[in-house]
């Protein structure tokens, strides 16, 4: 029975995420701040005969993501799917406030939505490195959520875009590196889903002008990358006319020239030593 580990999975995309998986018959563990709703959902997939358990977590605290993972380990014996999914929307980062002290901005999305996942990534490759090769011939997989806020920018909500665009380039690179060891990790970058990101006005002016993204689409991409399935390295946008297009791949800017391409070629080989296990 496959198991898999799934941050901010007690509600929204991450909660849809850990139901899916649980009916396909994965064991699922479920890493969320919210104690309560994380106990809730557990108690729920238990009832119906699947298997789940959880943590209350702090995604961007190493120690109490680094401990649910270890109670996920010791609960479960193996990881194959790791999910980070957690993640938090624009706040004010700069203060309206000029009058007095100059004030630290506020960066708690980058907190969350960036430095979170790629504690959820450390956790999970150093794990997969311990492990031997599945029946599907991985050590194990990764699926993160970015945002097409990661493919293009928004101007009104920079650090989220900031975020997301770290997402991006970390799949895109890491990603791609990440098989040579058996591992692959790949990003669904959906538009607006309705979750409890934002308020029901919101999405409720989105679905009357027929823009809102299917949760299903998401999901769907998830499915894509179980089993044998290879890919790694890519960024799928899932948009709102997700139903006629299907996930989008999308591909870096291609390089201007040969000279640039060689530059990266030569970047490549000397961060090339900084990867893999000691």
């Amino acid at each position: 029975m496959p198991t898999a580990f799934i941050t901010g999975g007690a509600s929204g995309l991450g909660k849809a995420t850990a139901e899916m998986l649980a009916k396909k018959g994965f064991k699922v563990f479920i890493a969320d701040q919210n104690k309560i709703n994380a106990a809730n959902v557990t108690a729920q997939l238990n009832t119906q005969g699947h298997v789940a358990s959880f943590a209350e977590t702090d995604v961007s605290d190493w120690s109490s993501q680094a401990k649910a993972f270890t109670q996920a380990v010791r609960t479960f014996k193996r990881i194959d799917y790791v999910y980070a999914i957690a993640g938090i929307n624009e706040k004010r980062w700069l203060t309206n406030d000029i009058s007095g002290e100059f004030q630290p901005p506020d960066l708690t999305v980058l907190d969350v939505d960036a430095k979170g996942l790629f504690y959820t990534v450390a956790l999970a490759v150093q794990q997969f490195r311990r492990q031997e090769l599945n029946s599907d011939g991985f050590r194990g997989k990764i699926s993160v959520v970015g945002s097409v806020c990661g493919l293009y920018s928004c101007p009104t909500i920079p650090v989220y875009t900031a975020a997301k665009h770290a997402i991006t380039g970390f799949v895109r690179s890491y990603g791609t590196y990440l098989p040579e060891e058996y591992i692959t990790m790949n990003a669904v970058c959906p538009s607006v889903v309705r979750t409890n990101m934002s308020t029901s006005a919101f999405y409720d002016s989105l679905e009357s002008q027929g823009v809102m993204t299917p949760m299903h689409g998401v999901l769907e991409t998830f499915e894509k990358w179980l089993g044998v399935d290879k890919t790694s390295g890519i960024c799928y946008e899932v948009g709102p006319n997700y139903d006629k297009l299907g996930a989008l791949e999308t591909a870096q800017p291609p390089f201007p020239d040969d000279e640039s391409a060689l530059v990266f070629e030569k970047l490549y080989h000397r961060g090339r030593p900084l990867q893999g296990p000691l």
